[in-house]
């Protein structure tokens, strides 16, 4: 029990959350010393398949959060 309400709690993780989507939009890499960093990452537009009818499709240039696992972290499953 760190003493801390359940409100209290909740408050700081959605402001920490919050501080991370702030940092990540600028472009920022965020990084939690022993547990990993999350980084933004753009996949390049690509062909695909519609799987129904087997159609070639253009999928777009997209933004993805991308996490990697500190070494200490991974270690320690």
């Amino acid at each position: 029990d760190a003493g801390t309400t359940y409100l209290q709690a909740e408050k700081a993780f959605n402001s920490m959350i919050e501080g991370i989507k702030a940092s990540l939009k600028k472009g920022k890499r965020v990084t939690f010393s022993g547990f990993g960093s999350f980084e933004v990452k753009t996949r390049k537009a690509r062909k695909g398949r519609n799987p129904k009818t087997g159609a070639v499709i253009n999928i777009p240039k997209k933004k993805r959060i991308k996490f990697n696992p500190s070494k200490s972290f991974k270690d320690s499953l």
